[in-house]
């Protein structure tokens, strides 16, 4: 991985311009700089995040982890483009996405970002290819969807509805209808939340599968704590803060992972 540091003597503490500059800093692929979320006000308001910064490069899993309510799927979100921070900012490959018109916003979540969420929400009237289908539609460059499914698994189901799938398999697809656009991020909410030992392993070995195989930037929210160990990065919350940040040194592989 290539990494860039700027030059003390011509960029120092230089905060708001496209990237955060901190003097001796790397400049990342992915920058969160001192986000802060609340919901409610007066006695209502609740701190969801409090001044959270951190940097991911370009290829990495990076693991959020924390308990109910520690505001990580918060900050999934705002990564994501789906909420918006009070203060501080995102920025992606030197873009503020806050900057962003709506428009332009839409425009780059379809292109850039791919989602997995714990609930699969397909397409029920359409089967696996098809239901892929609609995130190529998305982009300029999609992946060879053949290809995909045999990747995935699917190939051989790719004629089904999702109702003749298995859960596994419907998660599956939904990473595939996310990974089709070859996104840059891909953003997976719990997606292993609704699906037993054996196969959250295979969803996870997916995971670690397509991020080798395509290089995208995998930042992932769970709650449970053994996935860290498959992670490159790993952010621990609680209370809307960063308790741990750190990187492994060596990983294991995601059937290795025991919980």
């Amino acid at each position: 991985m290539i990494k860039l540091t700027i030059d003390n003597t011509i960029l120092m503490n230089y905060h708001m311009n496209k990237y955060s500059y901190v003097k001796g800093e790397e400049v990342m692929f992915l920058q969160i700089q001192e986000l802060k979320k609340s919901y409610g006000s007066g006695e209502n308001k609740t701190e969801v995040l409090r001044g959270v910064s951190f940097g991911v490069e370009r290829g990495e899993i990076c693991v959020l982890l924390g308990p109910s309510g520690s505001g990580k799927s918060t900050l999934l979100n705002i990564i994501g483009g789906i909420d918006t921070c009070d203060s501080g900012y995102v920025a992606i490959n030197g873009e503020k996405t806050a900057e962003m018109s709506e428009k332009v916003l839409t425009r780059y979540r379809r292109k850039h970002l791919g989602y997995v969420f714990q609930m699969y929400n397909l397409i029920p009237n359409l089967n696996v290819k098809e239901n892929i289908e609609v995130g190529a539609y998305l982009s300029e460059k999609p992946l060879d969807i053949d290809d995909l499914l045999k990747t995935l698994g699917l190939y051989e189901h790719r004629h089904k509805l999702p109702n003749q799938l298995s859960g596994g398999q419907q998660q599956r697809t939904s990473i595939g209808r996310a990974i089709v656009k070859n996104p840059d991020i891909l953003l997976c909410d719990e997606p292993t939340g609704a699906l037993d030992y054996n196969t959250s392993k295979e969803i996870l070995k997916l995971i670690e599968d397509v991020n080798q195989k395509y290089g995208n930037t995998v930042i992932m929210v769970t709650h449970n704590d053994a996935i860290k160990n498959m992670a490159d990065r790993v952010i621990k919350l609680r209370d809307g803060q960063i308790r741990k940040d750190f990187h492994n040194d060596v990983k294991i592989s995601a059937m290795e992972l025991d919980w």
